[in-house]
Parts: C-alpha cells; sequence; structure tokens
C-alpha cells in the first residue's frame, strides 16, 4: 500500500507531521537525547500500529490495547530502550523478544542492520508482519516462537531487547549476548524495573535503570 494511502486512514487529523513533532519535543523533554533514536522516532507512524478506534491516540504518551492481552508500548518507553541499547553506536544484529504488533520492532529497524524478533502470539505475528511490510522493514525476520528462549540459531546478538516483564533474566538470553552486547529487559510482577544488561570479558554488569509496567513475559506459544 502507498504511504500517500496510508496518511487517508481514519484519524488523519491526529496523524499529521505536527503532531509526530509535538510527540518528539515530549520524548526531548523526558531526556531522550540520541538523534538517531528520534529520527526512528519521527519516521515510524505509531497510527498504523493501533486500531482505528485507538487512531487519534496514537501519539499520546500511553500505552495502548492491541488485543490478546497485549499493548503497544509508550512512545518515551521505546525511545528509551532504544535509545540505551543503542548507546550512542551503531547496531548490527538486535533481537527482540515481544514483537506485539511491531512498533518497537519498526523502530529497532531504523537503528539496526538487522533486526530478528520473537513471539508467541500467532495472530500477532501475522498483525506484526503486515504492518512491517506497509513500512517496507526489508532487515527484519519475524519468528513464531517462546521467546524467553531466544534464538540460539542466530545468536550472538549485539543487542537484546525484551518488551514483557520477566520475572527473572533468563539464562538463554545471557548465552546469547555477544561480547560486548547490551541487553534491555524489565524485570517484576507488582513492582518492575527496567534493567541494562552488559556482557564485559565474560561477565555481566547489571544496572537499573527506572520503575516500568509491562506485561509479563510468558513461557509457550499460542
Amino acid at each position: 500500500m502507498a504511504l500517500s494511502n496510508l496518511n487517508r486512514k481514519p484519524g488523519i487529523g491526529m496523524t499529521s507531521s505536527r503532531t509526530r513533532d509535538r510527540m518528539l519535543n515530549r520524548l526531548r523533554e523526558q531526556g531522550i537525547k540520541d538523534e538517531i533514536t528520534l529520527s526512528a522516532m519521527s519516521d515510524i507512524q505509531r497510527h498504523i500500529f493501533v486500531d482505528e478506534a485507538l487512531s487519534a491516540r496514537a501519539y499520546e504518551d500511553v500505552s495502548l490495547p492491541i488485543g490478546y492481552g497485549q499493548t503497544i508500548s509508550q512512545p518515551y518507553i521505546v525511545a528509551r530502550m532504544t535509545e540505551v541499547l543503542r548507546d550512542g553506536s551503531p547496531l548490527n544484529k538486535v533481537l527482540e523478544v515481544g514483537t506485539g504488533c511491531g512498533y518497537q520492532t519498526a523502530v529497532l529497524s531504523r537503528v539496526a542492520k538487522e533486526v530478528l524478533s520473537v513471539e508467541r502470539i500467532r495472530p500477532l505475528v501475522l498483525k506484526a508482519r503486515d504492518n512491517l511490510r506497509t513500512l517496507k522493514c526489508i532487515n527484519v525476520k519475524l519468528d513464531h516462537a517462546d521467546g524467553s528462549n531466544g534464538l540460539e540459531d542466530y545468536a550472538p546478538f549485539d543487542g537484546i531487547i525484551v518488551t514483557a516483564a520477566a520475572s527473572h533474566i533468563p539464562e538463554d538470553l545471557l548465552a546469547q549476548l555477544a561480547e560486548g552486547g547490551r541487553m534491555v529487559i524489565p524485570v517484576g510482577s507488582d513492582t518492575q524495573t527496567l534493567y541494562l544488561i552488559e556482557r564485559q570479558h565474560g561477565e555481566f554488569k547489571k544496572t537499573e535503570l527506572e520503575a516500568v509496567k509491562f506485561v509479563p513475559l510468558l513461557g509457550g506459544v499460542e
């Protein structure tokens, strides 16, 4: 579908470049400084990833339901996790655990050479695939699998991003992180904290970032 046709979908009043500019200004006020991340946030049209009934709220700084008990993360969290993962440097191969509707995936596609994303809910895989195809995110591979196991066949990854809250940091994901790599992951149940994990000289350095709220990371596939 042509981009010009996309811009005619319902909610056009809330999907203009002016609306996205307001979102970027808010992200800067919230402390996002990485211009590569901000450029990616500007480039990816968030309204494509939400239901038409919610398109008027697409650029608000809120998470929104996408079905199957899942949500699309608020723009600040997407930008924050992307900025932390980049750390001011180019990304080569990135693993995303929890594709959802594909919004975070699309942002990653603009800052990484290759993105591999895993989602356990098949209808969301299909929805994300359509969304990413619409935006011509050609450097993304989606897999329907249990993301807590990672993707061992494609490891190691110089970046891993987890978009659901784990009860603990999965050993499989640590093992798939490359030397010098970085992982951003929310951990906890009622109280959740976003962590940065860095692999340095075979050891893992854990840094607490901030309080967050995500849906839980579950095993198995649906």
